[in-house]
């Protein structure tokens, strides 16, 4: 039987129709150990046009960004998932070549988020930002 460390086994669930910024204003998700306080990243399901999956959490553009290729969303959230408005890949994620098409969809769009997937592989990166594309048509894409 595998154990849990207590920080695995105590992760709080979070509804896919709650706002996940109402949990982080009432002070949770966030978990203690040792002293620090950590808030739990939320994560989203998108789909490809070819019916693949991609996972994308919720980037804090405070945090450290690891210097790793990723795929990007920049989305509103709803209650109905994420509303894609623009999708990308870059080389290096701390690099946040991605800001410049965040502060222009939030122009637009105050409630605009940016949602990340890391990806080291530039040729994978490529076709799953096609594959999103394809999908949604995001408008800022065009």
């Amino acid at each position: 039987m595998a154990k849990l460390s207590p920080f695995l086994a105590h992760i709080p669930r979070v509804s896919m129709h709650e706002d996940p910024s109402s949990r982080l204003r009432e002070g949770g998700p966030s978990s203690r150990r040792q002293g620090v306080e950590r808030v739990l990243t939320r994560q989203y399901e998108l789909a490809g046009k070819s019916g693949a999956r991609y996972r994308y959490s919720s980037l804090e553009e405070e945090r450290f960004l690891p210097p790793a290729g990723a795929n990007f969303v920049i989305a509103r959230i709803t209650k109905e998932g994420p509303a894609v408005l623009f999708a990308g890949e870059t080389d290096n994620l701390a690099n946040q070549t991605w800001r410049t098409a965040l502060e222009k969809a939030k122009a637009e769009h105050k409630d605009a988020a940016i949602l990340t997937r890391l990806n080291v592989t530039r040729s994978v990166r490529e076709a799953e930002r096609v594959d999103i594309v394809a999908q949604h048509q995001p408008p800022m894409n065009t």
